[in-house]
């Protein structure tokens, strides 16, 4: 087929998508990958996804294409009835160990069908591969924004979303393809929620130090008559430890899993000084010590060479019965600095963002700390850019999801911001939250506090 063909082939085809008739798009854009101009200089990806029956969950009579992209990544992409005309870009969270899988990025549809039911495209990957590979995620996040122009044609606006490690994600692809120096920015606006926002070489100190204060307290992970490891590495390659046993354990030595009065004293002292010292929720334990064990195994084996990126060697860990005794007892590590520096590269952030950044985060997030927020705006004055962010709290306990207003609400105002030069301040964003329209979940109101600042991360992990 020639160019000037291909051309004309692409131009009839987004009309027809448009219109929503039940054509082979994919098919046609797989064999004509001719799309408009991009807005980040590049080659565009071919697409290879077909469309698909939508979930219940998105907004009724959109169109869905699924697929895999040429890397490999799994995708979807979907478009209301009624489209307003802005695309949202998702970075998922996580990250999701081993190969990927097709039902990652089909739960995201599911997870935000709140964008479709709110007027906006969606586009989603589900990442080419597993584990703690933060700047492949934002080459894949990248992508499927193209794949979306690919099939439906330039939107009007694009934002983009990320939630929790996918919030990192997300902001790596700011820097990448929406700089201050970038000439046509990919991206007009990013909205992050429940951001784990201190990089890599913050943001997971505080598992090391769950790991070795378990340990001390402990001492079944790994039990007397396992071999010894050093326990920045999470888990030596080949283990067969299951999350079953790893739970089992947990429960054996903390009784978590169990109604306070069915602990033991002995039990109960555990798992205090566990929560107390390490600053965590009994609530996220298990999850907590999991990505302490296979999350860190594959950041040192998949990603470092097997070599060290995590320190503790002056931290001093108080709020036990006996701190000296637990300063005695608990693992030190040094990490080696050129390794700590080659996972910084890769999963730390420089703040160098050209367009308007807003944060959404719960105050008693119990995965994702809140004061996380308080190094990402000092990641982004350091990078120039503090006058592009605004970070909104809300009264929350949970991480995963909050509530649709509030998220309808912050991205409502992200967009006013992009569009009107309309800066939004936590009060604007909480007084728009109460004027969500009511089918956005009303019985769960909205619970934004204009008033909270998060304290630094270091009153909450000590630095290294």
């Amino acid at each position: 087929m020639s160019a000037v063909s291909q051309a004309s082939a692409a131009a009839r085809l987004r009309p027809l998508v448009v219109a929503g008739l039940a054509i082979g798009v994919a098919a046609v854009v797989s064999a004509c990958a001719v799309p408009p101009a991009p807005r980040q200089a590049g080659p565009a990806p071919r697409a290879v996804g077909e469309l698909h029956p939508c979930p219940a969950e998105v907004a009724d009579g959109s169109r869905c294409v699924a697929g895999r992209d040429s890397s490999g990544a799994y995708y979807w992409l979907v478009v209301p009835p009624a489209w307003n005309g802005v695309l949202v870009v998702h970075a998922h969270g996580g990250p999701v160990l081993g190969e990927p899988k097709a039902s990652r990025p089909a739960e995201d549809v599911k997870r935000w069908s709140v964008w479709s039911r709110a007027g906006y495209a969606y586009a989603g990957s589900g990442f080419r591969q597993g584990g703690v590979a933060v700047t492949a995620a934002a080459e894949d996040t990248e992508r499927v924004r193209r794949l979306f122009v690919d099939a439906f044609g330039m939107p009007r606006l694009t934002l983009l979303h990320g939630q929790s490690w996918g919030a990192g994600v997300a902001a790596k692809a700011a820097e990448r393809y929406a700089g201050p120096s970038t000439r046509r920015p990919a991206y007009d606006g990013v909205l992050l929620t429940s951001g784990v926002l201190g990089g890599g070489s913050r943001s997971y100190d505080f598992r090391l130090d769950l790991r070795v204060v378990y340990q001390a307290v402990c001492a079944n992970h790994p039990l007397p008559q396992e071999p010894a490891y050093p326990l920045w590495q999470g888990l030596p390659p080949g283990s067969a430890l299951t999350r079953d046993e790893l739970t089992r354990r947990v429960d054996q030595c903390t009784g978590v899993r169990q109604k306070r009065e069915a602990r033991t004293a002995e039990q109960q002292r555990r798992l205090d000084t566990l929560t107390r010292v390490v600053r965590i929720p009994e609530s996220s334990l298990i999850g907590h010590l999991a990505w302490a064990t296979w999350h860190f195994q594959d950041i040192v084996f998949e990603r470092l060479g097997g070599a060290n990126p995590f320190d503790n060697h002056a931290v001093r860990y108080e709020g036990s019965a006996d701190d000296a005794a637990l300063n005695v007892a608990v693992a030190r590590y040094r990490a080696d600095p050129a390794v700590r520096a080659a996972f910084a590269a890769d999963a730390d952030l420089t703040g160098r963002i050209g367009v308007p950044v807003l944060t959404l985060h719960a105050i008693d997030d119990p995965t994702a700390f809140v004061e996380l927020e308080s190094a990402f705006r000092a990641t982004m004055v350091q990078g120039g850019s503090a006058d592009r962010l605004v970070q909104v709290f809300s009264a929350d306990r949970e991480h995963s999801y909050l509530a649709d207003a509030e998220y309808v609400a912050a991205m409502a105002a992200l967009l006013a911001w992009v569009e009107r030069g309309d800066k939004p301040t936590p009060a604007s964003v909480a007084a728009r939250c109460e004027r969500v329209d009511a089918r956005f979940e009303p019985t769960r109101g909205c619970r934004i506090r204009p008033d909270y600042t998060p304290a630094p991360l270091a009153m909450r992990v000590p630095a290294r």
